[in-house]
C-alpha cells in the first residue's frame, strides 16, 4: 500500500512517500520536491555481530547521473567513488540521526540516499536528511525520532528557508541546521561576517521551519501502522564485578585525570586498565570468561573516566588540564617557516600543531568539478590532513577519510571570505593544512594556521580569521560551556559546537551534539563565549604577524593582467591554438584567456610576462589615424599595394600615395617583401586602412 504526506515550506511542496519502491529494506522513502526526488533506504541487521564494541552506522549519499539527464565523463563513463561532495551531504544526513539511536545498540545499521532525480532548484541534500529520518522513524529500527533538516539563507535582511541558488547567490548565509522538536542537532554554514546575534536568529528561524517536517513524519508513522520498534538487549556487565572494578578503579582514574600533559595521562589510563587487570582477573582461569572480563574492563575505564571528568567540570569548575570554563590554551604562532612554499604558518594551541601552507597557482591549477549540480571549476582548494602519528599511534595512509574531508571543508569554508576578489588578485590558492599534533580542534587550529600562511604569501586578504571549538557538559540542571576543548572533553562532553571569524563577524560554524537537544539559552551563551576566545586567539596571532607582506614569494607565479576586445579573442589563439602557442613556447609563460577579453599572463620572469605582454597587444593593436608603422609589402595589385603593418592588420597604399612623382607601376617602386614606412591617413566605418608613403617623404 503506497502512503503518502506533504507539507510547503517557504512556498516548496515536500512530499514524502512509502510503500512503492524498495520495499525490501526495513524502511525506505521516496522525498521529493518539484523534479527532485531522493529514495533513503534504512536497513539494520536483526542481531549485533559477536563482541561487537561500538554502534556500525554508515550513511552513503549515491549520485546518479541519469538523475540530470547526462553521462557520467571518464573511460567507464559510469559512476564512481563518491565526490568530496557526497561524502560532505552523507555527513550531514549522518550526524543529525547518530545520537538518536539507543545506547547499547550495535547492530550493523546502514542508510543510503539515492539522488534519483535533480534540477538544481532545491537542495537534494535537504531531502535526504528528511529522508533518512523518516525511513528510521517508519521502520522497526530502534531510533528516538524524528529529525528534519533546512538549509537558511538571508536576502537583504530576510530569512528564507531552502533558498534558490539564485536566492544562495544574494546570501549572507549558507547554514543547514538540522534537530527534533525539542531542539538542534547539528548546525553545518558558512556565513559573510554575521554576528552571533544573527547567527541565533538564523538556528531559531532553521529550527522553527523543521516543524511542519516533523509533523508528517507521525502522520506517515500513523498511515504506515506505527510499526513497533524491535526489541533489543544491552549488553549488561555483571554488577559485583562492576562495582569491584569502579571502586578499583576511581582513584586511579582521578590521579591520572589530573595530568596535564595528554601523554601523561593516557599513561596513567593504562596505568589503571593494567593494574585493575591484575588485581581482578588474575584468578580467573577461564580463558573465556577472562577474554569477557577484558573487554568489560575496557568499557567500565571508560565509564569512570566518563563520570570523573564530568564532575570535575560541573562540582569543581576546574577541567582535566587545570583550566576554568573560559580560559584558551596557550598559544604560539611563527610564520615564514618553509623557504621554498609560497607561504607558510605554524600554529599551536596547547597539544593542538597545525602547519599551514599556501601555494599560488594559475587557471591551470583550478580544479574541474563534475558534480549532478552542474561542471565547475575551483579557485581555491584547502586540503586538510590527519596523520596518525598526530595522536601518537601508527597507522596507515592512504585516501582522504570522510573526517579528513568533512574537516577540510568546515576550515575551508571559514577562511573562503576572508580571500580577495579573484578580479584583483587572479590566482588559484591552495593551502594546505598538516595537523602535526593533535589534543582538541584540530580543524579550528588549521583556520588559524592557514590565515598565517596567507599573511606570509603576501595574499590581500579581507580580515584575520581565527576558531575556537566549545563544549558542553550537562547534568540535569547544572551545565557547563567549555572554551577551547580539549580531545577528552570533546569524547567525554555532550557537544563539539566550532565557531570561526573574523574580530567583527562568523565565517563559518559547526555543531553537533551527543544528547537529544540544545538550548538556544545555552547555544547564545556558546556562541557569546566563542567570540571572546576567538578575539583572543586573534590577538595572540596579530602579535606575530598582522597584515599581509609588500609583495608575494619570489617562487610565486607573478600574474599580470590585461583586457583586450573580445573580438581579439579568435585572433591571439589563432588557428587552432597556432598563435596563443606561439607565444607561451618563445616566453615561456602561461596565459588565461576569458570570454570577457580579460587574459591572465603567468609567469616567475617578469621580462617573460612583458615579453608575451607585447606579443599580444601587437596582435590586437590598431591602427591609428596620423601614426607612423613601418610595415611589409604583402601584396602588389595595379592600383597600389596592400601593406601589413600590425599583425593581421593590413592597409591599402594607393599609387597615388607611393611618392610625390607620378608612379606608372607599382612594381617601379615596391617589391613584395620590401618593408617601408607608411602613415595612416584614414580608418573608415568598415575598418578599411589608406595609408601614404609620399606623405613621409621630404618635398
Amino acid at each position: 500500500m503506497i502512503n503518502t504526506v506533504t507539507t510547503t515550506i517557504a512556498g516548496n511542496q515536500i512530499k514524502i512517500e512509502t510503500g512503492r519502491l524498495a520495499k525490501q529494506a526495513d524502511g525506505s522513502v521516496l522525498v521529493s520536491c518539484g523534479n527532485n526526488m531522493v529514495l533513503v533506504t534504512a536497513v539494520s541487521a536483526k542481531e549485533a555481530k559477536p563482541d561487537q564494541g561500538f554502534f556500525p552506522l554508515t550513511v552513503e549519499f549515491i549520485e546518479k547521473f541519469y538523475a540530470i539527464g547526462k553521462i557520467p565523463g571518464g573511460y567507464f563513463k559510469r559512476e564512481g567513488k563518491p565526490s568530496t561532495e557526497s561524502v560532505l551531504n552523507a555527513r550531514l544526513v549522518d550526524r543529525p540521526i547518530r545520537p538518536l539511536f539507543p545506547e547499547g545498540y550495535m547492530n550493523d545499521t546502514q542508510v543510503v540516499a539515492s539522488i534519483l532525480s535533480a534540477d538544481g532548484a532545491f537542495p537534494v541534500e535537504i531531502l535526504a536528511s528528511i529522508g533518512a529520518s523518516a525511513a528510521l522513524h517508519i521502520s522497526d529500527i530502534p531510533f528516538a525520532g524524528p529529525t528534519a533538516a533546512c538549509q537558511v539563507g538571508r536576502v537583504d535582511g530576510q530569512f528564507i528557508a531552502n533558498p534558490t541558488p539564485e536566492q544562495k547567490a544574494k546570501s549572507d548565509m549558507d547554514i543547514i541546521v538540522s534537530g527534533t522538536k525539542n531542539g538542534i542537532l547539528m548546525v553545518e554554514g558558512e556565513c559573510q561576517f554575521i554576528t552571533e546575534a544573527d547567527a541565533l536568529a538564523a538556528l531559531k528561524f532553521g529550527h522553527q521551519a523543521l516543524m511542519p517536517l516533523l509533523q508528517i513524519q507521525d502522520e506517515l508513522r500513523e498511515k504506515t501502522g506505527s510499526k513497533a520498534k524491535r526489541a533489543f538487549t544491552p549488553k549488561v556487565i555483571d554488577a559485583d564485578f562492576k562495582t569491584t572494578a569502579e571502586n578499583h578503579l576511581m582513584p586511579l582514574i582521578q590521579k591520572a585525570m589530573s595530568q596535564k600533559i595528554k601523554q601523561d595521562r593516557y599513561s596513567g589510563f593504562e596505568a589503571a586498565k593494567k593494574s585493575a587487570k591484575e588485581a581482578l582477573l588474575a584468578s580467573v582461569t577461564d580463558d573465556k570468561l577472562k577474554a569477557q572480563r577484558e573487554k568489560e574492563l575496557s568499557t567500565i575505564v571508560e565509564d569512570v573516566k566518563y563520570r570523573v571528568a564530568r564532575s570535575m567540570i560541573l562540582d569543581t569548575g576546574s577541567r582535566i588540564d587545570g583550566r576554568d570554563l573560559k580560559t584558551v590554551r596557550p598559544i604560539t604562532c611563527e610564520v615564514g617557516i618553509l623557504p621554498r612554499a609560497h607561504g607558510s604558518g605554524l600554529f599551536q594551541r596547547g597539544e593542538t600543531q597545525c602547519l599551514g601552507t599556501v601555494t599560488l597557482g594559475t587557471g591551470d591549477d583550478e580544479q574541474n568539478i563534475e558534480a549532478i549540480t552542474g561542471a565547475y571549476k575551483k579557485k581555491f582548494l584547502l586540503h586538510y590532513n590527519f596523520p596518525p602519528y598526530s595522536v601518537g599511534e601508527v597507522g596507515r595512509f592512504g585516501g582522504q577519510g570522510r573526517r579528513e574531508i568533512g574537516h577540510g571543508n568546515l576550515a575551508e569554508r571559514a577562511v573562503k571570505a576572508i580571500l580577495p576578489d579573484h578580479a584583483s588578485f587572479p590566482y588559484t590558492i591552495r593551502i594546505v593544512g598538516e595537523v602535526l599534533e593533535s589534543n582538541g580542534s584540530s580543524s579550528m587550529g588549521t583556520v588559524c594556521a592557514a590565515t598565517h600562511a596567507l599573511l606570509d604569501a603576501g595574499v590581500k586578504i579581507k580580515g584575520n580569521v581565527a576558531g575556537v571549538a566549545m563544549g558542553l557538559i550537562k547534568e540535569g540542571d547544572k551545565v557547563a560551556v567549555l572554551t577551547d576543548i580539549l580531545g577528552d572533553e570533546d569524547h567525554l562532553g555532550d557537544m563539539d559546537f566550532k565557531v570561526a571569524g573574523t574580530a567583527t563577524g562568523i565565517t563559518a560554524i559547526q555543531m553537533d551534539i551527543k544528547i537529544d537537544s540544545v538550548s538556544f539559552a545555552v547555544m547564545e551563551t556558546a556562541l557569546n563565549q566563542a567570540k571572546d576566545g576567538r578575539v583572543h586567539i586573534l590577538n595572540e596571532m596579530e602579535k606575530v604577524m598582522k597584515t599581509p607582506r609588500g609583495e608575494i614569494s619570489e617562487f610565486a607565479p607573478r600574474i599580470e593582467t590585461i583586457k583586450i576586445k573580445p573580438d581579439k579573442i579568435r585572433e591571439v589563439i589563432g588557428s587552432g591554438g597556432k598563435t596563443i602557442r606561439s607565444i607561451t613556447e618563445q616566453t615561456g609563460v602561461k596565459i588565461d584567456i576569458q570570454d570577457d577579453g580579460t587574459i591572465n599572463i603567468a609567469s616567475a620572469d617578469p621580462q617573460a610576462t612583458k615579453k608575451a605582454i607585447a606579443m599580444i597587444e601587437a596582435i590586437c593593436a590598431e591602427a591609428e589615424v596620423g601614426k607612423v608603422y613601418s610595415g611589409k609589402v604583402m601584396k602588389i595589385a595595379e592600383f597600389g599595394a596592400f601593406v601589413e603593418i600590425l599583425p593581421n592588420t593590413q592597409g591599402l597604399l594607393h599609387i597615388s600615395e607611393i611618392a610625390n612623382e607620378r608612379v606608372r607601376q607599382v612594381t617601379d617602386v615596391l617589391k613584395e617583401g620590401e618593408t617601408i614606412d607608411v602613415k595612416v591617413l584614414e580608418v573608415d566605418r568598415a575598418g578599411r586602412i589608406k595609408l601614404s608613403r609620399k606623405a613621409l617623404l621630404t618635398q
